[in-house]
């Protein structure tokens, strides 16, 4: 539940938290636990599942390779559900998110489908595609089911918007630090920086702001924290390091530490 997302915040005591996302069924169904594993005992706070979909439109090409790979090996949203299901097993207060778009829930029953959501351990949804004034009907079931609903905002976002996608939002609000689609990046514009303040003055005291896509180091987190995040987010870097493993066990040591040096940047 949210719960899990309000009590992470609080334990961190203003420190940023870390989100890491990593693609259901990436590489195959088996790795994507122990993946979480290790970004876990490298630091990770938060744990962003993606579910595969056919058109992920926000999603760079690093993502995008990932979800179509799953996707050609079967992998399934209740398939997602069920990896879910064994991360919260091992995990019992991790906060999870499932991000994926809003189609998967429509077909299979917005309700149901967040019902069995919850069931697995997923504690509320980040769908870039819903945008907040047409989610009414999603925000009044997440709530009833007790889920977090993670909006996006963007670096262009009016201050009104801004405030409304505040007030909307439960678990925290999603900063897009940069114009375009999710993909690691070498440098930030001072846009972001900007984009961060408006964003933390729209959220005032109500939620905490999470900034996400592009970022890809240790030094990239630290601009991020400098501008006020208060949560960072990383993906592509995490299935980028997942695509060029030599093995599985390479993978994983790579995989912690590259979180532990993350989480650092954010003490």
């Amino acid at each position: 539940m949210q719960d899990r997302i309000a009590a992470t915040f609080q334990r961190l005591q203003g420190k940023c938290a870390l989100a890491c996302y990593v693609v259901a069924g990436y590489p195959d169904l088996k790795a994507t636990a122990d993946i979480v594993a290790a970004l876990v005992a490298g630091g990770a706070d938060i744990i962003e599942l993606g579910i595969p979909f056919s058109d992920p439109i926000a999603d760079g090409p690093t993502i995008q390779q990932a979800s179509h790979q799953a996707l050609e090996a079967g992998v399934t949203p209740e398939k997602a559900l069920a990896i879910a299901k064994a991360v919260r097993k091992r995990h019992p207060a991790l906060p999870m998110l499932a991000m994926t778009y809003s189609n998967i829930l429509v077909r299979a029953g917005m309700d149901n489908f967040m019902k069995r959501a919850r069931d697995c351990g997923i504690d509320g949804f980040i769908l870039p595609d819903l945008p907040v004034e047409e989610a009414a009907d999603y925000i009044a079931i997440a709530k009833k089911h007790g889920m977090a609903t993670v909006f996006l905002a963007s670096p262009n976002t009016s201050d009104d918007r801004l405030r409304n996608i505040a007030t909307k939002s439960s678990g925290f609000m999603y900063l897009v630090s940069v114009y375009g689609i999710t993909g690691a990046r070498r440098t930030f514009e001072g846009y972001t920086a900007d984009a961060i303040k408006r964003a933390k003055d729209a959220a005032g005291t109500k939620i905490p702001v999470g900034v996400g896509f592009g970022i890809s180091t240790p030094a990239h987190a630290k601009f991020m924290i400098g501008a006020g995040a208060d949560a960072i987010i990383v993906g592509s870097a995490i299935v980028d390091r997942i695509a060029r493993a030599k093995n599985r066990r390479a993978m994983l040591a790579e995989l912690r530490i590259f979180a532990a040096s993350l989480k650092r940047a954010c003490r």
